[in-house]
This record gives structure tokens, sequence and C-alpha cells, in this order.
């Protein structure tokens, strides 16, 4: 696990020497997620364009300098800055002496074998067989050509972006911001998108011009390309949507006690993989399904008792560590614990704001960087129950969803639209009032202050066009536009979802839409950035694309019952572990941000939200924003995440102008 940056230049004002200089510029802008060493290689010279790649590595695999990048092929074709882990590199390996014969090994890393395999097979054709998590560039001497790609499910970021002729790419935005003269305006709709997902979703980023790559994707840029400054779109070496539907065509044809079976050879063999590492491994165990899961798949691959690490926390109905704590005991892991007041948690939220390169507000990041920074006090590497979720059918919505849209889509069309529009013209605050002063007659679902969103969140969902409209509509967080000074719609998610899926269930349509969009912009953003700002590699079994294949062989049936969902990955745990230790509701990994924002986060929020911060970030509505405040310190309403949203981008913002977040 590493971090990569580096440029492609055609511009005549960057010769080699000072290309060298800025390339170590952006390598330690990253310098927290490849603590080990770090290396630059410049190609090219004098009237050709230049090609720099830089590296910052921890080292896992290969410890000597036989694993230091960047990295050239054995025929010298290839140069690679490669961020990540290919899991099956030894199988591949072999595959390669097999066609070519005896070959002389520099060492044992994942890096040399991948480069091999681009100088047997060529990089598109290479990345269709890799098994692993990866961000990464190859220069091609031969056809002078760069070349980034990333891994099928999004675990590793690359972001890029070309401006007067030069191509800019990293691991973070902070390498770019390295660059002399990169100072992009910030893209408004991004701005928008954010407020409403919390995450800014690919492939736009917050700044406009610079881009994510999307998962499952390579982009090949030539030298022409940066000169006219368009760049060929992104090329897909996997089809997401079409292998899961090639494999729901396929179905199991098997008993229930087969799919468990080949679920616990399938999950077993990428546990294993996983744990491959030449330095100290671990475990996060927060006791809920997904994790006690990989826990106990490692120790039955383990020779010795597996590191296991949780935190607690003093928040009553916020703290797991007791569960993680039974399952621990039951599977012999050595487990380490940390417990912590909220004052120390509240503590880490301004350094945690800053973490991240764009404005993001899944407050389960607070608790995410906690426990990395205390599991990278003992181990290096730690895998992960990431991904469970989403492929074994592990959210609410994947049950109550279907049952609300079942019944709004009977609705004609015509009158949805216009109960919405009509919702829509009453502000959120009046609803508040029209349901206090209903008093006991309103429900309880629009008690506790937050009526007037909720309200507009339902006439979101009144105007979904079709089921996947309606879901990603589901995660939005309600209403929160009406902050900006200058209203922008955003980007519908809807747009980038594929209509193949249409094929599909309700549930099958969310999976699929999740995995594609808010596992790699959420969950996998939140704990690439939490382990990497403490140098800790996550690591995570559910995202291989062998798994990926079963899951979406077995019946949905497999995964749901009722009202609760990943009942295969239940039953398989139950052969591990005691079902009376991990049976119950599904908990979240978040913190009270609403009640400590009244209490010991206040001077920090305080300090953010100020009419004079917000006038100067110049795109909040600051008379709105601080109505909101107010409304929240009063107790009167809970405005916890727009409030959390607008504090996670004036964090990041401040901390991009180098003051403490």
């Amino acid at each position: 696990m590493c971090g990569i940056t580096g440029f492609l230049s055609v511009s005549p004002s960057v010769g080699p020497a000072e290309g060298l200089l800025r390339l170590q510029a952006m390598t330690r802008a990253i310098a927290h997620r490849g603590p080990d060493a770090d290396g630059h290689e410049v190609l090219g010279g004098a009237g050709s364009a230049l090609t720099g790649l830089g590296h910052r590595r921890l080292s896992i695999i290969d410890l000597s300098p036989a694993g230091a990048q960047p990295m050239k092929s054995h025929d010298g074709r290839f140069v690679i800055a490669f961020n990540g882990e290919i899991y099956n590199f030894a199988d591949l390996r072999v595959g390669i002496e097999q066609r070519r014969g005896s070959i002389r090994w520099r060492g044992h890393s994942d890096t040399e074998v991948l480069l091999e395999l681009f100088a047997d097979l060529g990089v598109q054709r290479a990345l269709e067989l890799l098994d692993g998590m990866f961000a990464l560039a190859v220069h091609d001497r031969a056809e002078r050509t760069l070349t980034l790609a990333r891994d099928p499910f999004g675990e590793k970021p690359l972001y890029y972006g070309c401006a007067n002729g030069v191509l800019l790419f990293g691991s973070e935005l902070k390498s770019l911001r390295a660059w002399p003269g990169f100072a992009p305006s910030e893209n408004a709709d991004a701005l928008a998108d954010f407020l409403k997902y919390s995450y800014v979703p690919a492939p736009a980023t917050i700044y406009e011009g610079v881009w994510k790559l999307p998962p499952a994707t390579s982009l090949t840029v030539r030298e022409e390309n940066v000169r006219s400054g368009t760049l060929p779109a992104p090329v897909a070496y996997w089809d997401m949507v079409g292998t899961a539907l090639a494999a729901r065509q396929r179905g199991f044809a098997g008993t229930r006690e087969s799919a468990l079976e080949q679920l616990q050879e399938v999950l077993g063999r990428s546990a294993r993989r996983r744990m491959v590492s030449d330095v100290p491994l671990g475990a996060l165990l927060s006791g809920g399904i997904d994790s006690s899961l990989t826990t106990a798949l490692m120790q039955d691959g383990a020779s010795q008792p597996v590191r296991t690490f949780t935190i607690g926390m003093e928040e009553a109905g916020y703290d797991e560590a007791v569960h993680a704590r039974a399952v621990s005991k039951h599977l012999g892991t050595r487990h380490t614990e940390l417990r912590l007041t909220s004052a120390e948690v509240q503590a880490a939220i301004p350094e945690v704001a800053a973490t991240y390169d764009e404005p993001f507000a899944d407050s389960s990041q607070v608790p995410t960087y906690l426990v990395s920074r205390m599991a990278r006090e003992h181990v290096t590497v730690v895998l992960s129950g990431d991904g469970g979720d989403e492929l074994f059918a592990g959210y609410n919505r994947y049950f109550h969803g279907p049952r609300v849209w079942s019944r709004l889509s009977g609705v004609p069309s015509p009158l949805r639209h216009a109960a919405s529009a009509t919702l829509r013209t009453v502000s959120p605050a009046a609803l508040n009032r029209a349901v206090s002063l209903a008093g006991r007659l309103a429900p309880r679902e629009l008690a506790a202050g937050k009526a007037g969103e909720k309200i507009h969140k339902l006439a979101g969902l009144l105007s979904a066009h079709n089921c996947a409209d309606f879901h990603n509509r589901l995660l939005t967080t309600g209403a929160p536009l009406r902050v900006l000074a200058h209203p922008h719609a955003g980007s519908a998610l809807t747009a980038r979802s594929d209509t193949r899926s249409a094929a599909l269930e309700f549930a099958g349509q969310a999976m699929l839409l999740d995995t594609a969009n808010y596992l790699p912009d959420d969950v996998l953003t939140k704990v690439d950035r939490a382990s990497m700002a403490v140098a800790l590699e996550v690591r995570t079994p559910f995202l291989s694309r062998e798994v990926f294949k079963l899951a979406w062989r077995l019946p949905l049936p497999m995964k749901v019952d009722g009202l609760q969902g990943k009942t295969i990955l239940r039953e398989l745990l139950y052969r591990h572990v005691p079902r009376a230790l991990v049976d119950r509701p599904k908990a979240g990994f978040a913190v009270p941000v609403g009640r400590w924002l009244r209490a010991g986060l206040r001077d920090w929020a305080e300090s953010l939200l100020d009419a004079q911060a917000l006038q100067d970030a110049g795109v909040f509505d600051v008379a709105h924003v601080r109505r909101l405040w107010a409304d929240h310190l009063s107790g009167r309403r809970d405005h916890e995440t727009q409030l959390w949203s607008i504090l996670m981008y004036q964090g990041w913002r401040r901390s991009q102008r180098g003051a403490p977040a």
C-alpha cells in the first residue's frame, strides 16, 4: 500500500530538472500514505514530452530494495508507480513462467509480477486477470503513452486533471495541489451533490476539470491528448452490471447447504489471499456480521491467534465494544480495545475534517479514523468486512424500499408530481410549526424536530421517475440545498445507473447501484483516507470478483428473509460463533454529532458557522445557516445532518488554506 502521483507534460517551461523538483513536492504532499521510502522517475528530455512518476512506499510485500518504486519491467519498456496489492500475484507469476520460461526475478513483490504481466499480455488484458485493490500509473516507452487504472470496486483512489499542457494525477488531491499554478475553481454542482449525499459522487470532484477515475476502468493518455487538452474517456476492463446479470441468469441450482459450503470456500480463499504479508497483520472487529465473519475466516487459516482491534465509547447506544469483545473471546483472538471518552472523540474531529481531499460528511469517518490510528500502533495491515452489506443485502432500504415504492408507483405520475410540487412550496420551518400545532395527532415518525426535512424528503420520493431514481433519492440527506446562496441542482446519480439493471427487482437494482456508487464514493473513501492518514493498509475479503459472482448467483431469498438481510452470511457465521453473540439489529458506526454540537463541539462549530466565516466561503445563504444553527442549539429542532455537512465543508476549506480545521 502506498501513494502515487505524477504528470505528463508537453509544456516547454518544464524541463527534466524542474519536473523532478515538482514531482518531489507532489510526493511529499502524500508522505503519510507511504512513510517508509519515496521514489521518483522523470522520463523524457529536452524537446520532448516529460512523464513523471512519483511513489511513497508503505512496505508490505518484499521489504527489500527490490520492491522499491517506480519500477521498470525487465525489458525496460514499462515503468510503473503502483498503489495497492495484487492478491493472486503468485498464481500470475507461475503463469508468466509457463508462457515465457525461467525469469530472473529481482525480488518477490507483486509489482514486479504486474510489470511482467503487462510485458507479456499488454496492459488491458492484464488488468482483466487481477484480483486486488490498486491504483496505478504505467508509462509505455514504446507507445509513448501513460495509462492510469483503478481496481474493480474502487478501493484505491486515483484523481486526474489536464490543464496548461500538463496532465496531473495522484492518489489524493493534495499531490495535485502541490503543482505550481494548480488553482482550479470549485465545482458548484459537486458541492450541491455533496450536500445531498454527504460525499462528492464520481467521476466529479470538488474541483472543476479534475476527475476521479471510475472503478474497473483504465485511461490511456497520449502526448497529443495533453496538447489539445482533450482526454479520452476511461475504458472499462470489467463490466460489473453485465457480470451480475449473467450470474443471476446462471443461478444457483444447489441446496442452501451447498450454497453455504461454496460461500465458506470462496470467502475463505479470499481472506487467506489477503493475509499474505511481510509485516504484522490483524483485523478490525466491530462485533457485527461482516467483521465477525471476516475474523472467523482469518482465524481458521491462521497458525496463531489473530490480532483484533476495536474502540469503545462511553455514549449509550454507540458502544459496540462489548459485542466485539464477546466475539473475540469465543474465536480466541488476541484482542485490543481502546475505550474513549466523548471528549477524546470530539478532540479528534477537527483533525479528521482536514484528512479528506474533498468535503466528506459521513460521521462514521471519526471512529474509523480512531480505530485505524489505534490499530496502527500494533500492526501495518488489517482486514475489514466492508462490502458485505452491498453484496448480501445488509441495508434496511433493501427491504423497506420495495414496500414504499410499490405503493407510490401505484399512484399515477401526474398526481405524485403534483403532490411533490405542492409540498415543496411549503418551507420546512412552516411544516415544523404545523406538526408542532398538531401535537399528538401527528405521526410519531415526524417527531424530534425533523418534520419539515422528512416531509420534503417525501416530496422528493413522490417525484421519482423509476425504481433506480427512487432508491437514489432515499440516499439523500433531506432538503439541504436551501443552504446554498445560489441554487445548483447537482448531477443526478440516476444518470450514472446502468439501464440494464432495470430487469432486476428493487433490491437487486439497489444493491448494484450501491456497489457502483455508494460503496466506492462513501464507504471505501472513508476507509482509505482514515487508514492511510496513519499509514495503515485495509484489505477487504468481500471485494473480490469471485465473491461478487457467487453473491449474484445466489437467489435473493438466500440473502433476505422478511425484514432481515444477509441471512446466508448469518448462517455461515453461526458455524463459527454462537447466534446469541451476533444476532441483534444492525448498528451503524457513527457518533452522536447532534448532541455533541450543543456541548463539547460547540466552540469549534461556532468558529466555522460564524457569519463572517460563512460569508467568506461565498456559497451559503448565511442567514439561513445561522437560523439552522440557532434552532439546533436551542433544542427546538435537530439539524444534525445539514450542519455536519456544512461543518465538514468549512473544515475542508479551512484546511486548504493551511489553517487547522
